[in-house]
């Protein structure tokens, strides 16, 4: 019975977990839309999130544009198909590659980032604090940072879609030798407003999931230096997991036939 122990166990565990998870986001949620709102939490969540994270999501985008323009020439040479490079390029960044990779970069950047602030604030009774001043901790931490969260990967995956477009118009253009008006007629023709929408879409739930898995991994943390170590660690493997698999199901609801 030692295995099965095991595995019930294991079992019961990962749906306490769970069923905490869906709590805790519920009731953030709810400190989301109800009064009052911290104006100038969120806008600084907003600098810190936004504003902050754009170079590095700049520099993943171009450098994916590129590499992705240049494997494509070298895959499509074989078959005399090299006019659908521009094409592969667009769509592949405004799906799936654009939402995806400004999500994981931003999960590195922020996820820790939250988890390890407020994981050292429930360590050294920073949020007790707040709670014998009167002011909820949800309300004050949790909910400003998912609001920017939501509010500002939209714009991030806008930017990196740019970004990521026309790197791969110049490595089109001035490597392969393409003509740049052909290059950007192919992408315009190619490009397609669900494409856009569906890419902002995942980019809006991959800042819930970014964000809230920060902050629950932060608050629930215990242990001291330690647990907030650990907090910072699952905050950005589980988001990172979580992005992938909410990026198949998203595709799947937007996609399939």
């Amino acid at each position: 019975m030692r295995p099965l122990q095991l595995i019930g166990r294991f079992v019961l565990s990962f749906l306490a977990a769970t069923g905490q998870l869906v709590l805790f986001a519920a009731s953030a949620l709810g400190h989301c839309v109800r009064p009052p709102f911290y104006a100038r939490s969120i806008g600084r969540q907003l600098i810190d999130i936004g504003y902050y994270s754009l170079p590095v999501v700049g520099l993943t985008a171009i450098f994916t544009g590129m590499v992705l323009a240049l494997q494509s020439y070298t895959g499509f040479a074989r078959f005399s198909a090299e006019s659908a490079i521009a094409t592969v390029v667009v769509v592949s960044i405004t799906r799936e590659l654009g939402p995806v990779l400004a999500g994981l970069m931003v999960a590195g950047r922020i996820g820790a980032s939250m988890a390890a602030e407020i994981g050292t604030m429930r360590v050294t009774e920073q949020l007790d604090a707040l709670t014998t001043l009167s002011t909820n901790p949800m309300k004050f931490l949790v909910a400003p940072r998912l609001i920017a969260g939501v509010l500002m990967l939209p714009a991030l995956v806008l930017v990196a879609d740019i970004i990521g477009i026309f790197g791969g118009y110049l490595v089109a253009v001035y490597k392969l030798g393409f003509n740049p008006a052909t290059y950007l007629r192919n992408t315009i023709d190619a490009l397609q407003t669900q494409d856009v929408v569906s890419g902002l879409v995942k980019a809006s739930a991959f800042g819930f999931i970014i964000t809230l898995m920060g902050c629950y991994q932060g608050y629930t943390s215990k242990g001291g230096a330690q647990g907030v170590g650990a907090a910072t660690t699952n905050a950005v493997v589980s988001a990172s997991i979580l992005i992938l698999c909410f990026d198949y199901i998203l595709t799947e609801l937007f996609f399939a036939r």
